[in-house]
């Protein structure tokens, strides 16, 4: 499997004045093969080929206009143009129905007004580490690296990322083998929340962070500083990476949080178990702001992704399955309950913590989905008919 390392890089000025040189050329390629495009669909002619934009690409590096692209590594541009041919690609899928996931737009054009700008470089460049520990770059030199780790391969390919905050990144991508955990008795359920991040059958609890709750403050003063600045200026240019910087350590922080607690779940349990919500319809409810500072996409992510990679499995319950109403001990679906109600008493006279019995239900019922899934016979076996009616079975019901 690949996985991406990433690693902060410190360039030097010059070097740094490299970069954006590189980051200026690849956006400029990826344009002219854009428009090149689009003007052939405007014409009513095909599209043109890989092939045909890259002699393109030669040949305007032939022309007074287009000469300063040959200041920059050739790999460069030609990932440029491979990035556009992916979201063409992608493009197409989605509008054809191939694709997974949700729709996707036409590719844009890219402006050297955004803030983050990344190319890339391949093993036809001919990166290196070297034994110093830095990163040799064709045509910007030996860039200085802060590893926090080991390269478990040779990388494939390294991108030069610049975010908004102004830091520089390095990710590599490497071939790695699965690493298959031992494995335990253990199962877990989770139900996810806003109160309480998540909270796990075996009776565990994750208190909510609230990493942008706590930093509205922080981030407010900030802004209102930023829209003092007179546009242009030098000053509004450092009130922006201010504001850049409070959101990107929001960022950082809750990616920590979400790699270390999926991590110990993944460790623990031999099945994770968790209910497929409707993110993007709840972001568009009063509780937007608290469900996107939760991060519960990003934490399932890590979980499916870590128990791919370490052997574990990992499932989802239909998000329309009645965990909160159905009760774990005998089964009785009770009523809709608003999410003021934590604690609700079955007819049966159990009394049930609304999070955990939750939990304890999606549980039960990714168990059983995973008995289904690997073939498992789930369906009644047909009973018998009575005498006088040979050649004919009754299925067998539940009341």
């Amino acid at each position: 499997m690949q996985l991406r390392y990433t690693f902060r890089v410190y360039p030097t000025p010059g070097q740094q004045e490299a970069l954006s040189r590189a980051f200026g050329c690849a956006r400029v390629v990826f344009n002219d093969a854009l428009r090149a495009r689009q003007d052939a669909r405007a014409s009513g002619e095909p599209y043109p080929s890989d092939a045909a934009l890259s002699r393109a690409l030669t040949a305007a590096k032939k022309t007074p206009e287009r000469a300063w692209l040959g200041e920059v590594s050739a790999v460069v541009l030609q990932q440029a143009l491979a990035d556009l041919n992916a979201a063409y690609r992608n493009f197409f899928a989605s509008v054809s129905g191939k694709g997974k996931g949700p729709k996707v737009s036409p590719p844009r054009y890219r402006s050297r007004k955004d803030h983050r700008q990344a190319i890339r470089f391949t093993a036809n460049a001919r990166f290196a580490v070297t034994e110093g520990g830095k990163l040799r770059l064709p045509k910007i030199g030996d860039i200085a690296v802060r590893w926090s780790r080991e390269l478990p391969s040779a990388p494939s390919s390294v991108t030069i990322i610049r975010d908004a905050a102004g830091r520089y990144f390095a990710s590599f991508v490497v071939q790695a083998s699965d690493q298959p955990l031992p494995e335990v008795d253990t199962e877990v359920g989770i139900d996810l929340g806003l109160t309480t991040f998540a909270v796990l059958s075996d009776g565990t609890t994750i208190a909510t962070p609230r990493f942008l709750r706590r930093a509205e403050r922080r981030l407010r003063r900030a802004q209102k500083a930023l829209s003092r600045k007179q546009k242009g200026s030098c000053n509004r240019n450092k009130a922006r990476v201010k504001v850049a910087k409070a959101h990107a350590l929001v960022r950082d922080t809750r990616l920590d949080w979400a790699h270390k607690h999926s991590t110990t779940i993944i460790r623990d349990n031999q099945a994770v178990y968790i209910e497929d919500l409707c993110i993007q319809g709840l972001a568009r409810t009063r509780l937007a702001k608290s469900v996107h500072d939760a991060g519960w996409g990003l934490f399932t992510r890590l979980l499916a992704e870590k128990a791919d990679r370490y052997g574990r499995y990992f499932g989802k319950v239909d998000r329309w399955f009645p965990s909160s109403r159905l009760c774990s001990v005998c089964g009785m679906v009770d009523g809709p309950k608003p999410l003021s109600v934590r604690t609700w008493t079955c007819r049966c006279g159990a009394v049930h913590d609304r999070d955990r019995n939750a939990a304890t239900n999606i549980l039960a019922a990714g168990q059983a989905e995973r008995r289904n899934a690997c073939g498992v016979q789930v369906r009644p076996e047909p009973v018998p008919a009575p005498r006088g009616e040979a050649g004919t079975h009754r299925q067998a019901t539940t009341v």
